[in-house]
Order: C-alpha cells, then structure tokens, then sequence
C-alpha cells in the first residue's frame, strides 16, 4: 500500500496544534482551492471521536465525495481518521504530536490504496502520491497561518 509522511514543526503547545487539526472550519479553509465543503456531519466546531463527516470537493476537476470517520483519539498525541465510503479502496491518515522546545512536532501518516487493482497502482504511482501531498501540504500551511 502506498505510504507517505509529512512532518511540521509548528510555534504552539501540542493541545493547541491537536484541537486545531480536528477543526472542521480550519479544514474548511485549507482546502478552500478544491471547494470543500461538508456534504454531512458537523459543519463547525472539532469533531470527537467516533464521528463521521462526509467531505465533498473537487480534485483533477471532479467532485468527490468522502466519508471519514475519526477514531483511535488520544489528546494531544495522536488521533487517526479514514474513508468509510469515498473514491479509495483504502484510505487512512495517522496525525501525531509531539511536544518540543518552543512548540509541536506535527507528523501526518498517510496510507492509501487507490481502486481498479493494477490500474490504481499505475495512478497511485504517477499521480495520487504527490496531489494528496500537496492536498496535506496546504492543509498544514493553514495550520502553521494559524498560529503565525
């Protein structure tokens, strides 16, 4: 399964840097250039353990939409989110926290499988790997402005 790992260190306490990257507005705003937006779920405020929020926006100029679900939380340490229905096969995304001198080390793990078997590791390959890390890029950049 294709993996990669982004890592960011961000100026603010890891309680700060963990609330802000379960906030579904920052989220909102990170990803204001593929016109995210909430098809379902909560549309403001930090989502908890447990829940689901469907994600619509448009990535290679088609809406997509994708359902995840946000689990195995552990303020600040860590928590995880994956696509319980979406355009992936498999999709999971570990963040992580740690505390440094002066601020956070933040690390996002992402671990997807794009679908249509030889085809989508054809895709994976060539063009899935670096546009969900510029999707993750942007996403942390928003989160770095935040606390600028």
């Amino acid at each position: 399964m294709p993996s990669f790992t982004l890592e960011r260190r961000i100026p603010a306490p890891p309680e700060d840097v963990f609330d802000v990257s379960l906030d579904v507005g920052l989220h909102l705003t990170s990803q204001r250039s593929h016109g995210e937006r909430v098809a379902s779920g909560r549309t403001s405020g930090r989502l908890a353990e447990g829940e689901q929020i469907t994600w619509s926006a448009r990535h290679f100029g088609l809406r997509f939409r994708m359902t995840s679900l946000v689990f195995d939380v552990e303020r600040p340490r860590r928590f995880r989110d994956r696509q319980v229905r979406g355009p992936f096969a498999s999709f999971l995304h570990t963040h992580e926290f740690e505390g440094l001198d002066g601020g956070t080390l933040m690390r996002d793990t992402i671990d997807f499988r794009s679908p249509f078997g030889p085809i989508g590791r054809m895709v994976d390959v060539s063009v899935m790997r670096r546009h969900l890390i510029r999707v993750i890029t942007e996403r942390n950049d928003a989160i770095s402005e935040h606390f600028a």
